[in-house]
């Protein structure tokens, strides 16, 4: 089923700060030519959402730690985060940048390392509550598209990407 724009609560108009430490990003992938499933986390260190008047003029910024990669595995999470994969000594932050909301997605850019790629993260559920908001939405990420081409076959290519963010207005 699709969602629109219209089935989900809108927040009060203004500026909302990213709470970290109520936020997260979960993912799932496969490794090992598809046949075993990974999941995995990343933290957000930061951002905020502006929400305007019309809402597609709304605008989204957030910041992920590189070096939380975390799946479980100890020589997976450091391969991940080394210079083969994220490279996070050199780059330390990811980040999303976003100034539409279109329909129940958020358009931006994800910039992972040295490479930009335009993502569309599909908004799946928003709760208000006062001067806050909780919202969950999806997105699909081709790691081949960012130039994290090492290990094809045994590394899953995709990575189904689950951002939970909950914003305290500012």
């Amino acid at each position: 089923m699709q969602t629109t724009q219209d089935q989900l609560a809108v927040p009060r108009l203004g500026r909302y700060e990213i709470d970290t430490s109520a936020s997260r990003i979960t993912f799932k992938t496969r490794h090992m030519f598809g046949l075993g499933p990974v999941t995995g986390r990343f933290a957000i260190s930061g951002g905020t959402v502006d929400i305007a008047e019309p809402l597609g003029d709304s605008a989204v910024h957030a910041e992920i730690e590189a070096t939380t990669f975390e799946t479980g595995n100890r020589a997976r999470d450091t391969t991940v985060r080394s210079a083969r994969f994220l490279d996070a000594s050199k780059h330390p932050v990811i980040t999303f940048r976003s100034d539409r909301i279109e329909d129940a997605t958020v358009a931006g850019a994800l910039t992972v390392g040295k490479v930009t790629q335009n993502v569309r993260l599909q908004i799946e559920a928003v709760a208000v509550t006062g001067a806050s908001f909780a919202a969950r939405g999806t997105v699909r990420i081709d790691r081949t598209g960012f130039g994290l081409t090492a290990m094809r076959g045994l590394a899953g290519r995709h990575l189904d990407l689950t951002v939970e963010v909950q914003c305290v207005r500012i």
